[in-house]
């Protein structure tokens, strides 16, 4: 087997004359073709890896008319979700041997539509969306038209391509337990309004309290950072009648924690709290954060599963793909203080 060195780096025809079969036989091996025998299989391969052998991506793309590229939209920011969700999305890519090209935007509709054509542009297979749209939604439904895509934020508009977790559900599951635990009401402590997740998460805890015949208290609102569950943890924490918080984020539910603590408030003698999340940290809080717990890295799988079963057969029409949350009941809840 030849190991001399290549100025240009080994091309195809290069393996193929050091293993002793033709380039069809290589790109049938690297192709996976059953039509293959196992022994030369295993020769080309050893060659491909003796020699270094790369595929060239753009020329296989000019032959198949697929670059094995998965485009990844998120949002610029350093929030534990997004990044989860991010590995999720290389791994199962690297399972399904695409590789990842991503971008990042701001929630400006501008930033939103440019990063999106952008990927577009780049010529990749098909897109995930894991960023809010909102207000970009119809412009970038019009851009992804014609490619694979598939939305993990569960933007209004593209529910056809959606992966994810049951929103609506998640905030059900959080406030019927702390009514259930015999609370008369339940606080809310939303995330940002143009989040999707967020605006669905409230909405589905007014709807729970009115069906329950519980008051609605006044939301309020941060920017998922502990530092703004802190700052409006310092505020619930000053009014008595505050039992039960419901968090629309882990990280924001430890800076309420931490707020209801420096005011003397007991969690969860006191005041009871529920996030959302269940990040590797929520069991190790204090007290252990009771969560709804939806995981990132399995969405970031599941979405590229679904972009690749849609780049392999274009006219395939499957339902929204959502998982239903689950309840992790550690030490921050507890019945109401007695009278």
């Amino acid at each position: 087997m030849s190991t001399q060195q290549y100025d240009r780096g080994p091309a195809m025809r290069d393996v193929a004359a050091a293993a002793g079969v033709s380039a069809q036989t290589v790109s049938r091996v690297l192709n996976e073709h059953p039509s293959v025998q196992d022994s030369t299989r295993r020769r080309v391969q050893a060659v491909i890896d003796e020699l270094g052998y790369r595929r060239n991506n753009t020329a296989r793309a000019l032959v198949t008319g697929r670059s094995k590229t998965i485009g990844v939209l998120t949002l610029a920011t350093n929030n534990y979700s997004r990044s989860s969700l991010a590995l999720g999305v290389e791994l199962g890519a690297r399972e399904a041997g695409y590789t990842v090209n991503s971008v990042t935007s701001s929630l400006s509709t501008q930033s939103v539509v440019d990063a999106v054509s952008r990927l577009v542009f780049q010529g990749v297979d098909g897109i995930i969306i894991a960023a809010p749209l909102q207000e970009a939604v119809e412009q970038v439904a019009k851009i992804t038209a014609r490619i694979p895509t598939v939305n993990t934020d569960g933007s209004s508009g593209m529910g056809d391509r959606m992966v994810g977790v049951d929103q609506d559900l998640a905030a059900v599951v959080a406030t019927k337990h702390l009514l259930d635990l015999g609370h008369k009401t339940v606080w809310h402590l939303a995330g940002p309004l143009e989040w999707s997740d967020a605006s669905s998460r409230l909405n589905s805890w007014r709807r729970t309290l009115q069906e329950a015949g519980c008051e609605v208290p006044p939301e309020l609102h941060g920017d998922w950072s502990p530092e703004s569950g802190y700052h409006n943890g310092l505020i619930l924490g000053r009014m008595p009648e505050v039992t039960a918080i419901f968090v629309a984020s882990d990280e924001m539910a430890f800076g309420v924690i931490r707020a209801l603590t420096e005011l003397g408030r007991r969690v969860p003698e006191d005041v009871s709290v529920v996030g959302i999340d269940d990040i590797d940290l929520a069991a190790y809080s204090n007290p252990p954060l009771t969560t709804v717990r939806q995981s990132f890295e399995d969405t970031g799988r599941r979405a590229v599963q679904r972009l690749v079963a849609q780049i392999t057969n274009p006219d395939i029409s499957t339902p929204p793909d959502l998982v239903a949350p689950s309840l992790m009941v550690r030490a921050s809840t507890a019945p109401p203080p007695a009278p």
